[in-house]
């Protein structure tokens, strides 16, 4: 990646937030409250512990869901990393020159406090977020 750019979370695709979060509750993490992201049409919910990464679930809103693709490839599985970076256009231009691709334009994200997000691809390294600081 880029050497200014902070680890943030990772993204696991779920079938069910409540289902799959008791397990991690059950391993001292913390649950934040669900939230429906109409823009992305996703559930997220993240969830805390000291010292450990914070993680992002994201289950289905229906059957138009980004997040079906996943589960239904690979199950309930992690799928993306995601980045806190400065300047998002900067960071944007700069991983196209490494050869990222951006799936989507930056856009707000309701999960992270109206901070925008964007979501790129690498077939070297994989879907990645990035959330502007």
């Amino acid at each position: 990646m880029l050497p200014d750019f902070k680890f943030h979370h990772i993204g696991i695709a779920v079938w069910d937030i409540e289902e799959t979060a008791l397990y991690y509750v059950d391993a001292g993490y913390m649950k934040a409250e669900t939230v429906i992201d109409e823009i992305q049409n996703v559930k997220i919910c993240f969830l805390t512990k000291e010292n450990m990464p914070m993680l992002e679930l994201l289950a289905p809103v229906d059957e138009n869901s980004p997040v079906n693709r996943i589960l239904n490839k690979m199950g309930v599985s992690p799928y993306h990393c995601c980045y806190l970076v400065d300047d998002m256009e900067d960071a944007v231009c700069r991983l196209k020159k490494k050869k990222f691709v951006p799936l989507i334009k930056p856009v707000e994200a309701c999960a992270i406090d109206g901070k925008r997000v964007c979501f790129l691809f690498s077939k070297t390294v994989g879907l990645i977020e990035l959330v502007e600081s």
